[in-house]
């Protein structure tokens, strides 16, 4: 059970890390094209600080060589393709629909929320499994 606490409270790391990337953008540039940057940014940001709670404090996964480190990033990135969509969706959903300042953090957290249980699974299954 602890390790769910952990995982939910590495999950809140990145959200936060992912929405506070995402407001500058937002504050700094105008146009139909800043969702779009400030989900690129948020993205990444978002991804590299999960991927490093994750490999160390959820999976205490230990990369053998640095290719097998990239190996395991490159997985971990694939299977966030999926749960991208899901978060990317619910994001732009909000931003679209509801005329209220901030709406797209609303969607944002909410997706990130259904897209990170989702991708718990994902890895468990297919990025950090035991090797027998």
């Amino acid at each position: 059970m602890t390790k769910v606490y952990f995982y939910g409270f590495f999950a809140l790391i990145a959200t936060s890390v992912n929405l506070l990337t995402q407001w500058p953008v937002f504050r700094m540039f105008d146009g139909e094209w800043v969702l779009y940057a400030a989900l690129m940014a948020g993205t990444m940001t978002g991804l590299l600080t999960k991927y490093v709670l994750d490999k160390r404090w959820i999976f205490n996964y230990r990369a053998s060589s640095r290719m097998d480190d990239l190996s395991c990033f490159g997985l971990y990135t694939l299977m966030g393709v999926f749960t991208t969509i899901i978060f990317w969706g619910t994001e732009m959903g909000f931003y679209y629909a509801f005329d209220f300042s901030g709406s797209q953090y609303v969607g944002g957290a909410l997706g990130l929320m259904v897209g990170y249980t989702a991708k718990y699974m994902l890895d468990k299954k297919y990025v950090f499994r035991e090797i027998k």
